[in-house]
């Protein structure tokens, strides 16, 4: 059985802005995990290049992710892997989503290629 699907913020808009890579997730999106904290980012990114923020929203909302709250578990995961990722510079938001994939036992999709010299024992797919 494949690992459901963990979405980055980067990946979503890959999708949204149809860039390279949209099309290793575009299938995948129905049912993925997307953390609030990305749907934070999504929703930011579109609304600063120029997008109505309703339309934005429904934008978002027809891609059918699983928004996922930011639980106990993940912000303690997220905190803990600083370590590790800090030296990459990865936002609180790439930290949030690795921990929704470490908690739920993921596949993460990112343009982010820095992710795949972590070792966090979750499987991470960059899309481009």
């Amino acid at each position: 059985m494949d690992s459901l699907p963990v979405l980055d913020s980067s990946a979503v808009l890959a999708v949204i802005f149809a860039e390279p890579g949209a099309d290793k997730v575009a299938g995948k999106t129905q049912g993925a995990l997307l953390s609030t904290v990305n749907l934070v980012e999504v929703q930011t990114r579109l609304i600063l290049r120029g997008s109505d923020p309703d339309f934005a929203w429904r934008g978002i909302q027809k891609l059918a992710c699983e928004i996922c709250s930011l639980d106990e578990e993940q912000a303690r995961i997220a905190s803990e892997i600083i370590g590790k990722t800090k030296p990459l510079g990865l936002s609180l938001g790439d930290r949030v989503c690795l921990a929704l994939a470490i908690q739920r036992k993921g596949k993460v999709y990112t343009t982010d290629r820095a992710w795949t010299s972590l070792s966090l024992g979750v499987e991470i797919e960059v899309i481009r």
